[in-house]
């Protein structure tokens, strides 16, 4: 089971996922902090992989393949936002 109700510390902005997407190697802070949360501006840098989710708030990203426990992510400032 995954949380689809992610809410960051940081930035205080709610954590976006895209099933069966990565994100570029080529992406970093100021991409999402200018582009968060519009999906079109997003879309340029999300990259098709079956089985995958690629995650991101304004100010962190993660693209995941397995089921990761959040608390083994200590940088990122991700909490459940209550369902």
């Amino acid at each position: 089971r995954t949380c689809d109700q992610l809410r960051c510390t940081a930035c205080d902005f709610r954590v976006s996922l895209f099933n069966d997407y990565t994100w570029d190697q080529s992406c970093d802070y100021l991409f999402f902090r200018n582009n968060m949360p519009e999906l079109n501006k997003l879309r340029g840098k999300l990259i098709l992989k079956k089985g995958s989710r690629a995650y991101a708030c304004q100010c962190s990203w993660r693209s995941m393949d397995a089921l990761t426990e959040l608390h083994t992510q200590q940088q990122l400032r991700w909490v459940c936002g209550k369902h």
